[in-house]
């Protein structure tokens, strides 16, 4: 008779500990889902698939496929299909190498530079769907002819890390090339040389804004927000399809997670990140890209072990409160996202009718992985 008292009065103690816990978040999978839909669908209906493979629209799909693997709506993934199939399965499309470059450029001849590249994660992940080759084929030709250079300076803004690091993990879980894991990290390391403060813990947007040559209009360091959410959700992509006995998957887990501690110290009250990390008052006010990249980064850290759950959990739900509600507007369109650019700029007006296709696939990326969270 005790030991079925001392039984119950175990139950009841652990049923009262877990009525008291916390929710994850405040919302549930189905409102999430609900939001992903309205997101989407808003998004969608708007802008047609036949558009260029360049960063600002490929972005979109990273996303995107993300969306359709939560939700399997096929509708979604043949918008992707289709994208893909307008551009051949192509970045820049130049055929001569002689005159291929990685400087910023919006032509053809810039086949290396990574605002080009960033397609070939989605028509990776298309390719692991349906294994046509001729999907990863143009990925390869120039990824591999990239990597045969000694060049090594091919990531020298921050964005790029976003754009080509999950290019490689993804070509090498294709081809078992380990050459692309090699070459990730040497372009990596070189990244790091000219971008990374390891006192702040944050990467610079490239070798012109480092500290003290650029400044805030505060005289403070000058971290963009989205371009380290490019380098934050980039390291979590990596993260997932790097191998656990990598050599070098500790250098990659060691910056995510210190980037982890300095922007949880950088979000304000209200969820968002403003503009410049370190200095509010440069550019401020709500941002979603570079918010929903971050909340993206710890939710896929907190899913999968490597951020510990009860110290980032609160951020999560203070960036998802914002995502879900200033940055949703009621028809479905997610505004305070930051035009294209470089650098938070003071003045610059960015409100509720603000938006673009990077920022809509930075905000599924989040969605779908608080929906994996949530599903726990």
């Amino acid at each position: 008779m005790m030991k079925r008292l001392y039984a119950a009065g175990l139950l009841a103690a652990s049923l009262a500990g877990c009525a008291s816990a916390p929710p994850a978040v405040d919302t549930s999978e189905q409102e999430v889902v609900g939001i992903m839909n309205k997101v989407n669908n808003y998004w969608q209906q708007r802008e047609p698939a036949q558009k260029w493979a360049f960063w600002d629209i490929a972005a979109y799909h990273t996303g995107n496929i993300e969306a359709y693997r939560i939700t399997g709506n096929k509708a979604w993934l043949k918008y992707s299909q289709d994208w893909a199939a307008h551009n051949d399965w192509q970045g820049a499309k130049s055929t001569d190498k002689s005159k291929w470059k990685y400087q910023y450029g919006e032509t053809d001849e810039h086949v290396l530079f990574g605002d080009w590249q960033i397609c070939f994660q989605t028509y990776a992940d298309l390719y692991q769907l349906d294994k046509d080759p001729k999907k990863i084929a143009r990925a390869r030709e120039v990824m591999e002819y990239q990597m045969s250079t000694p060049n090594k300076d091919y990531w020298w803004w921050s964005d790029g890390l976003y754009m080509v690091m999950p290019v490689m993990t993804k070509m090498y879980k294709i081809t078992g090339n380990k050459q692309y894991l090699s070459k990730l990290y040497e372009y990596f390391d070189y990244s790091n040389s000219i971008m990374w403060d390891k006192d702040a813990q944050l990467y610079y947007r490239d070798a012109r804004y480092v500290y003290p040559k650029h400044q805030s209009v505060n005289g403070k360091k000058d971290f963009w927000s989205r371009g380290d959410g490019w380098v934050f959700a980039g390291l979590a992509k990596v993260l997932q399809d790097l191998p656990l006995d990598d050599p070098h998957r500790t250098d990659f887990l060691v910056k995510y997670q210190q980037m982890a501690q300095a922007l949880k110290a950088a979000q304000t009250e209200e969820g968002y990140w403003t503009r410049s990390l370190l200095d509010p008052q440069h550019a401020p006010g709500p941002e979603t890209s570079g918010t929903a990249f971050f909340v993206y980064g710890y939710l896929w850290g907190i899913n999968n072990g490597l951020l510990d759950r009860a110290e980032y959990l609160p951020v999560v739900r203070k960036g998802w409160r914002y995502l879900s509600t200033t940055a949703l507007q009621p028809d479905g369109k997610v505004g305070y996202v930051q035009p294209i650019g470089d650098r938070a700029i003071p003045g610059q007006v960015v409100d509720q009718n603000s938006t673009t296709a990077f920022g809509v696939g930075a905000y599924l990326l989040a969605s779908s992985e608080l929906v994996r969270l949530l599903r726990q």
